[in-house]
């Protein structure tokens, strides 16, 4: 039998950096981390080759003690926990004590810091886990760690690093969850010695937002805020026309501290059921507030795994936080038809960002002629037939009152203003003003500017700003009236409201309509066949079996008939006339999903009746119909998407019409 030993000191520290430093970005979390615990408001992060060969971490945080210098290396060392009772409510980002060990046991580390009661700081040095260096420094508060060659004395796990541009991105996407969480505490993150983002850490959410994610993501969504049992939630979410096809831009903070949770992933995935498209997902930045007893973060070292001890409450408080969000934030789509009509006057924003960067654009290559000229000017000036090529007149741009000679007839003129020849000593008497009044010196750049100036002032733009579309439930509670005009390609409704025109899908609100109308319904009449038929299932057989009992109660009356085929003997009064095999095949599809819960499931039959009940596009409709269609879509607010996520209804602002005819 193999003999049993300790492992040595340095053996063991390689493996536990294993479970915390798996690679760069792993390090800039631990590290950034320690900042904010640290009372931190300003954190720098600068990054080179991806983080392997140089990473730094600088902040303005309390520091550490020069006797606590090298304590805070050893592993499991921390200020943060105590006892047993404090790992029931920890409320520190860090608090394992063994982020500094790790780090320092696989790469090159150096620690500047400084106390604000301490007059000198402390340098410190460690690689592969050894202490190099210990002594007073110059520094400022706070504190600044540099980490070099990460992996340097374990080669096989440098193997398992990629390429330096995708770490560098795990890197970004820590620090952009960190930012995201924090948005008290001013970012700055320098990668390869360029600045990707800076924070302003005015301590406002959509700040932060707007200067990791960019203004077009930002401005795609609608803040979100709701209460439960204890339990909080604020941020935004996206509305549903913005969803993405992946999940990659939900973050989820608890307690500022960036997770991935399945509950609240499931939780922003039902709010939008029925608002969504299919096969999108919703963008949201949410902020959780727990309770710190009702939830365990010690899961994982990695910190982002937590468990719950309600998952239910905290699903309903995301879920109908989201939901109220959507139902008061969102707004139904707005057409943005192309520029063009007889003219087009631009908005002052609209202005500032096209025209004004082109006008400068023009007025740098005028300088960068009028400078060559001027260049060319001063070295004619010194020939001595300088007088012959004078221009005619310089008073043609009213600058000074010098008068200038007239040039000679067998020689072109040449445009140099007569003031180019006073640096020189000696001057032709044909190019000494006549004048008694002494000459003015032509500044061009000047002049150009207000040429400059006077075009811009004759140019009109519209100074209004752009109209941002807003909730008209909450502009007043006088319902606006509501005027049908009539239909188009036999598929969409023309209808007036308010100062919009609005292109209505008579199928989707139709389908939006009877869909709200079954799940409202205690139970739907079913309709009896003439002769019960027969539906051959094979592979969805099982799942119609095992759904029977919500189909039933959905209106239909379908048993096993073994065989797989099942016997159908009534379906919904609103879907008299359907193919019944088509319909039950339909079904078996939709319900497929075994993981789906029951509610779930009979939503997905009330998607299949109310799109097959629907009256569809290019069908004839009266009048009348479509009319009333019209005034309830526009009237109800309930009915923004279809059950599938498509939007019901588009506007075109009058403002937007009338810019196509040039009246705005």
């Amino acid at each position: 039998m193999p003999e049993i030993k300790v492992l040595p000191k340095a053996v063991a520290e390689l493996i536990a950096a294993g479970e915390v430093v798996e690679r760069p970005a792993s390090v800039i979390k631990e590290l950034v981390e320690n900042s904010i615990d640290a009372k931190s408001t300003m954190i720098t992060v600068e990054i080179q080759n991806g983080g392997v060969t140089f990473m730094r971490v600088t902040d303005n945080g309390c520091g550490i003690a020069t006797d606590n210098v090298a304590t805070a290396f050893l592993r499991h060392a921390t200020s943060k926990v105590s006892t047993e009772d404090d790992l029931n409510e920890i409320m520190t980002l860090g608090f394992r004590g063994e982020a500094l060990a790790a780090i320092s046991s696989v790469s090159r580390v150096e620690m500047l810091t400084k106390t604000k009661e301490s007059p000198v700081g402390t340098l410190y040095r460690a690689e592969g886990g050894n202490n190099i260096t210990v002594a007073d420094a110059g520094c400022p508060d706070g504190t600044t760690i540099i980490v070099r060659d990460l992996f340097f004395n374990t080669p096989a796990r440098m193997k398992f690093l990629k390429k330096d541009v995708a770490e560098g991105n795990a890197v970004a996407a820590v620090l952009q969850h960190i930012a995201l969480s924090h948005p008290e505490i001013a970012f700055r993150f320098i990668r390869d010695g360029k600045s990707v983002f800076t924070t302003p850490g005015d301590g406002k959410l959509m700040s932060a937002i707007y200067a990791v994610c960019g203004r077009e993501f930002a401005s795609t969504l609608i803040p979100v805020e709701g209460e439960l049992g204890g339990i909080r939630v604020t941020g935004y979410t996206c509305k549903p026309v913005h969803c993405r096809p992946k999940k990659n831009a939900q973050f989820v903070f608890l307690n500022g501290r960036y997770v991935r949770s399945g509950t609240v992933a499931t939780a922003l995935d039902t709010a939008y059921k029925n608002s969504a498209m299919v096969g999108r997902f919703p963008a949201a930045v949410l902020h959780l507030t727990v309770p710190y007893g009702a939830v365990d973060i010690n899961v994982h070292p990695a910190k982002t795994e937590v468990r719950f001890s309600d998952e239910r409450r905290i699903f309903d408080c995301v879920h109908f936080a989201v939901k109220n969000a959507i139902s008061a934030g969102d707004v139904r789509p707005q057409a943005n038809l192309s520029q063009g009509g007889y003219k087009y006057r631009m908005t002052a924003e609209e202005y500032r960002q096209t025209v004004i960067p082109e006008v400068a654009k023009s007025a740098d290559k005028t300088l960068e002629t009028y400078g060559k000229m001027l260049e060319r000017a001063a070295k004619n000036a010194q020939r001595p037939t300088f007088s012959d090529i004078a221009p005619k007149s310089v008073n043609s741009y009213n600058v000074g009152t010098s008068t200038a000679v007239e040039p000679k007839e067998d020689k072109p003129p040449h445009y140099v203003p007569a003031t180019l020849a006073e640096p020189h000593a000696e001057q032709p008497e044909e190019v000494v003003a006549k004048s008694a009044e002494p000459e003015t010196e032509i500044n061009y750049t000047e002049l150009l500017a207000e040429r400059i100036k006077k075009q811009l002032e004759d140019i009109e733009f519209d100074e209004k700003p752009v109209e941002e579309p807003v909730c008209r439930v909450a502009e007043d509670d006088q319902p606006k009236p509501i005027r049908y005009i009539g239909e188009v390609f036999s598929t969409y409704i023309l209808a007036q409201m308010g100062e919009g025109l609005f292109l209505i899908d008579k199928h989707a609100a139709h389908e939006r309509i009877l869909f709200n109308k079954f799940k409202s319904e205690i139970s739907v009449d079913p309709q009896m066949l003439l002769v019960p038929q027969q539906v051959a299932l094979k592979e969805d057989h099982q799942a119609v079996v095992d759904n029977l009992e919500i189909i039933n109660r959905a209106g239909f009356e379908i048993e096993d008939f073994g065989d797989d085929t099942v016997l159908v003997r009534a379906v919904p009064a609103a879907l008299t006339g359907e193919d019944v095999t088509d319909l039950v095949l339909e079904l078996g599809r939709n319900l497929s999903d075994k993981a789906a819960v029951e509610i779930e499931k009979l939503e997905r039959i009330f998607e299949t009746m109310s799109c097959r009940a629907a009256v569809k596009a290019g069908n004839l409709s009266s009048d009348e119909e479509l009319k009333v269609l019209a005034e309830t879509v526009l009237s109800n607010r309930d009915i923004m998407y279809c059950p599938h996520g498509r939007p019901v209804a588009v506007e075109i602002t009058r403002r937007e019409i009338e810019k196509q005819f040039g009246r705005v």
